[in-house]
């Protein structure tokens, strides 16, 4: 499916009032919300997660410990906390003017119908490789293989996989799902997507990184995605763009009444 590119205005600062507290110090509580979003603290091992909360724990006696000094008096602090005000200010009414905007399912079911070839999926195929340093390897795993059909292939190649030390044994091979428009080296996409489901190459795929034996478990024809998977997506941007109209709009009425002076 193409991604769908709309003219967005404003990243919003993020608001809850429901933060989970994982620890306190000095009785001021750390949240969830201190964790950086981006590293997946629920996955973490609990060893990680320790980690993770001992650097929050750092943060947060840095923070006391700056206020404690009396920084808060410091003219540059009062300086940039005047500037950044202004910023939360804007950020926290921009998002209170996004969330007021209603997209009605008729517009969303609307888009969908008129924007077809925005919703394309493109054929995929789902594939695992075992990757070996020498084509003479390649070779010979290619051979092991040879003649094993349906759950016999399968099975003996992920074996294969997992005791495989060069790179593919915590996966057992496994690629999962992509199209050619995904970002795989050429070969080796090409060469499986030459492959009919249930099949094996031949010979080893060799690119930059050594030779793969390549096995297609699955292959899926281009197709039009679901209204219900792509329903969100399709409001969210529609609103997106009635939001940048409605900012526009606020900024020229703003200038038009302002009395701007430009001093170079």
């Amino acid at each position: 499916m193409k991604k769908l590119v709309f003219g967005t205005c404003a990243v919003f600062a993020a608001i809850s009032l429901n933060a989970a507290v994982i620890a306190t110090v000095n009785g001021q509580d750390i949240t969830d919300e201190d964790i950086p979003s981006n590293i997946g603290y629920e996955t973490l091992s609990n060893d990680a997660k320790q980690q993770v909360i001992d650097q929050a724990i750092n943060g947060k006696l840095l923070i006391l410990n700056a206020i404690n000094s009396g920084i808060e008096k410091d003219k540059e602090f009062i300086n940039i906390l005047d500037k950044v005000k202004g910023e939360v200010a804007a950020n926290v009414w921009m998002k209170k003017e996004f969330d007021k905007i209603k997209i009605s399912n008729d517009n969303i079911k609307k888009f969908y119908n008129e924007n077809p070839s925005a919703f394309l999926q493109p054929e995929r195929v789902k594939a695992s490789h075992i990757l070996v340093k020498t084509e003479d390897e390649g070779k010979k795993i290619v051979k092991e293989l040879s003649g094993l059909k349906g759950k016999a292939l399968s099975d003996k190649f992920a074996q294969l996989a997992k005791n495989n030390p060069d790179g593919t044994s915590q996966t057992g091979g496994d690629l999962g799902w992509f199209s050619k428009n995904d970002p795989l080296i050429a070969e080796f996409k090409n060469a499986a997507f030459a492959l009919k489901k249930g099949e094996i190459s031949k010979t080893p795929v060799q690119t930059q990184f050594g030779y793969h034996a390549i096995y297609l478990e699955d292959r899926q024809a281009e197709k039009k995605a679901a209204f219900d998977e792509v329903k969100k997506e399709i409001e969210n941007n529609l609103k997106n763009e009635e939001f940048k109209k409605i900012i526009e709009a606020q900024i020229k009425t703003l200038r038009d009444k302002a009395k701007i002076e430009i001093k170079k």
